[in-house]
């Protein structure tokens, strides 16, 4: 029968954190694997009650969670996950032989799911971030390949735990049926969620978004927002304060809580020392500030415009912290603060030591909205009715691109798709690249229209247009820190394909994309592939632009990340150079000789030689030898933060 026990035995589990402000802790339980769901329970007076179930169904993967070395806090120490469409549960045995009979048999159970992931996160989920791969989206893809079974041969399965060679590692159950309590009725059959992880977690708009479709829920910046499902990694569903349900865009709210300081005017996260100093000169206010990420993880920069005789000057003030408990926050040593934003609101009224109050609140929620991941949840094929066609904004190489109109209200870039430019699967295989992809600094797919020709695709609309065109215009009116900041942008929204297995294979200036706030976003995925061993061999014959591709791309025709590395690190030169052409005396045929032979591109006369050490690492002959996006981004973050790059 499905009810029989397949496994019984008393292991560790984590706390699943599914709040934010969830706490981790460790609890004993007593797990019971049937063919159709993983529960667990826990013991107190000698009675069984039920914490939380699985359905087996609904599992995604099970694996061994590599530790890295880390310690674990409680006294099992072999972890194991089960990956569910709810989270992940982190399990501990208590050594390697059970775990490993737990994984296979639980493996066996699953192996005809339709659900199994392609790629997993070896590692734990801590502190806000995956340890395997750095991503800090809990619901970001997995970083590894994922296969079911890896290298477990398909011999038959071990005793099953009762038997004699395991019977030392159970411990029997009471005798059903269990006794109700009513601290049991918070369980979460299939979630597995433990009783004091059943906090209510509550969001702040931080923007308004009036829902276009019946199943969303219209948001107004400022009020508060319960979370009911986390649906994806772009949208939740929610509901407001008169019991109104429906979808809302991650992107546009906050966690409401102590500490948090996404949720206050001053705070910019994504915005690095060249940028803070660039809107602190364009508002020209005394006391003009904001808190910003520094480049050291995990602490953050307060920047202070004021003026004086001499003219406007900018401070930048690290937030320190004290050593101790408990922890307490300050920019000057006299004036201690256990939360930040009790810090601002005093040096909002007086200076204690800096060269200005922090009187005027500046930053880039002042703006516009950020993109959401399609207009609406779920959506994503546009009907054509729906659209205003305007002006031409130019010919790609698949067609025309319009700046037109969705609804009469959102401004969109439209590109038609000229009939024989590509295969239609070519088209759609792109569509669902970019549908799965939302990030500040790559640009945004909003739908496509397929059910009539020429297809459409629409997407972000991005003011400035084409990045080269930008610097070719604008060319000896950039300092070396606004042209680095922009190889940042770019870097950032590398970082998220590569952390998501996507290739670009076609990265250069031309297809970088620049906004009303002058953030570059990465474009054009028309030759972007989603692999899951990170490397794609071309077709025979396919073309590829020869003077951003190095020698494994010339030679064998193997696009990776790391060839994308190589594509920024020309990118980066076009930058630096305000636009000309790389190798611009030089047909292709001579560049792939020269590169071959170890010919790179100059050091360009805005670059300093750390910049032009970073162009180089992208370029080394050897594709293992370069760095990631991750390293690159940390490396221009660093930069920037020189004061050789600061404008005041």
């Amino acid at each position: 029968m499905s009810a029989d026990p397949l496994l019984e035995e008393t292991l560790m589990k984590r706390s699943q954190q599914k709040r934010l402000t969830s706490p981790l802790n460790y609890k004993e339980r007593v797990f019971v694997l049937t063919k159709t769901k993983l529960t667990y329970y826990e013991f107190r007076a000698e009675k069984k009650f039920k914490k939380g179930s699985i359905d087996l169904q609904k599992v995604r993967c099970v694996e061994i969670v590599k530790n890295g070395g880390g310690v674990v806090t409680c006294q099992n120490k072999y972890p194991f996950q089960v990956v569910y469409d709810s989270g992940t549960l982190y399990v501990f045995a208590p050594s390697s032989e059970s775990r490993n009979i737990w994984v296979q048999i639980i493996k066996e159970e699953i192996k005809e799911n339709s659900v199994i992931v392609a790629k997993f996160h070896p590692e734990f989920w801590l502190e806000g971030v995956w340890l395997c791969c750095r991503q800090t989206e809990k619901l970001a893809p997995g970083c590894e390949k994922y296969n079911l079974f890896g290298d477990i041969s398909r011999k038959p399965l071990p005793p099953i735990p009762g038997k004699d060679s395991t019977e030392k590692c159970r411990r029997p159950l009471p005798p059903p049926p269990p006794v109700h309590d009513p601290d049991d009725d918070d369980d979460d059959d299939t979630g597995g969620v433990e009783e004091e992880e059943e906090q209510q977690e509550v969001v702040i708009a931080l923007y308004d978004f009036n829902g276009p479709e019946p199943h969303d829920l219209t948001l107004t910046k400022g009020e508060e927002y319960l979370i009911l499902e986390k649906c994806d990694i772009n949208w939740y569903k929610a509901r407001n304060q008169y019991g109104e349900e429906g979808y809302i865009p991650i992107n546009y709210v906050t966690e409401k809580k102590l500490g948090n300081l996404a949720q206050y005017a001053w705070y910019s996260k994504h915005v690095n020392r060249v940028k803070a100093e660039e809107l602190l000169r364009r508002e020209d206010k005394e006391g003009g500030f904001m808190v910003r990420d520094s480049s050291n993880p995990g602490t953050y920069t307060v920047s202070l415009y004021a003026k004086s005789a001499g003219g406007a000057v900018i401070r930048h003030y690290h937030i320190r912290e004290t050593e101790g408990c408990p922890r307490q926050f300050y920019l000057t040593e006299k004036h201690l603060f256990t939360l930040i934003p009790d810090l601002i609101e005093y040096h909002n009224h007086n200076a204690a030591g800096l060269v200005a109050r922090l009187r005027y609140p500046v930053g880039q929620k002042d703006g516009l909205a950020p993109s959401t991941a399609g207009f609406s949840y779920e959506k994503w094929e546009i009907n054509p009715v729906e659209l205003t066609f305007m002006k031409e904004l130019g010919c790609g190489q698949f067609g025309v691109v319009r700046l037109g109109k969705w609804r009469a209200q959102h401004k969109v870039a439209i590109k038609a798709i000229r009939e024989g430019a590509m295969y239609e699967e070519d088209f759609l295989e792109e569509a669902k690249v970019m549908m799965r992809l939302s990030h500040p600094k790559l640009v945004q797919l909003y739908g496509v229209c397929t059910h009539q020709k020429p297809i459409y695709i629409v997407s972000e609309f991005m003011e400035l247009g084409c990045l080269l065109n930008h610097i070719r215009q604008r060319r000896n009116t950039f300092s070396p820190g606004s042209l680095l900041s922009i190889c940042q942008d770019v870097s950032e929204g590398m970082e998220h394909l590569e952390a998501n297995g996507f290739i670009h294979r076609d990265l250069a200036a031309r297809n970088c994309l620049v906004n009303d706030a002058l953030v570059v976003k990465v474009s054009d995925f028309g030759m972007a592939r989603y692999v899951l061993d990170d490397q794609y061999t071309s077709s025979s014959g396919s073309k590829f632009p020869v003077k951003w591709s190095p020698p494994e791309v010339f030679n064998f025709c193997k696009f990776s990340s790391k060839s994308d590395v190589w594509s920024f690190g020309v990118l980066m030169w076009e930058v630096f150079t305000e636009g000309k052409m790389p190798f611009e005396h030089n047909p292709n045929h001579e560049v792939v000789m020269r590169v071959s032979q170890g010919h790179r591109l100059y050091r360009p006369r805005m670059a300093t030689p750390s910049i032009y050490d970073i162009m180089q690492l992208c370029w080394h002959e050897r594709a293992e030898e370069r760095p990631s996006f991750s390293q690159i981004s940390i490396l221009i973050s660093d930069a920037l933060e020189e004061d050789s790059f600061s404008s005041a």
